[in-house]
């Protein structure tokens, strides 16, 4: 990964942050009105991030990559009260560890997703793109694709339909 990335001499970044998920729900209804996620880092002395982030954009389906807005907040410890007050459950958290990269504006994280924060839930590894960008600007979803496309056969990164999970029982 580092020779395809921007920090080839350097060591790349190392994370390890718990993440919970909330979610308001109303009385009648089955399917969450909004989610919000909370994320602490384990490792540094850091603000608690509170991120929304908003559907998929329907759209080309040719499209090599999801796009979705997405809103980040550095917030105080306090902010897990706040949410319970407002109406929000939590509904599950979890851990991760592991490297960040960069390559331009992309943000690649190889990860591990772990149980009871020291086991890994299985030997593989989450590869995950992120670009935070201005509407309308898709040509680095090309971009996306094509740096995707170095990492195969070691690594499958596909789009992810979440209607499909929505929909199982």
């Amino acid at each position: 990964m580092r020779g395809l990335c921007d920090n080839v001499d350097a060591s790349p970044e190392t994370f390890s942050d718990i993440e919970m998920c909330f979610s308001l729900k109303l009385p009648t209804e089955k399917t969450p009105v909004m989610t919000v996620r909370v994320r602490r880092a384990q490792d540094v002395e850091a603000p608690l991030q509170l991120r929304y982030i908003g559907q998929p954009e329907l759209g080309d389906r040719t499209r090599p990559t999801l796009v979705r807005s997405s809103l980040d907040i550095a917030c105080t410890p306090h902010v897990i009260d706040f949410l319970t007050e407002m109406g929000f459950r939590l509904d599950f958290e979890y851990s991760t560890k592991g490297y960040m990269f960069r390559k331009g504006r992309m943000k690649i994280t190889v990860s591990k997703i772990l149980k009871n924060m020291t086991e890994p839930i299985s030997q593989s590894y989450l590869v995950e793109l992120s670009v935070l960008a201005p509407k309308g600007q898709d040509a680095i979803a090309e971009d996306m694709r094509i740096f995707a496309e170095q990492l195969k056969p070691l690594v499958q990164l596909e789009k992810i339909d979440y209607k499909r999970f929505a929909q199982m029982p």
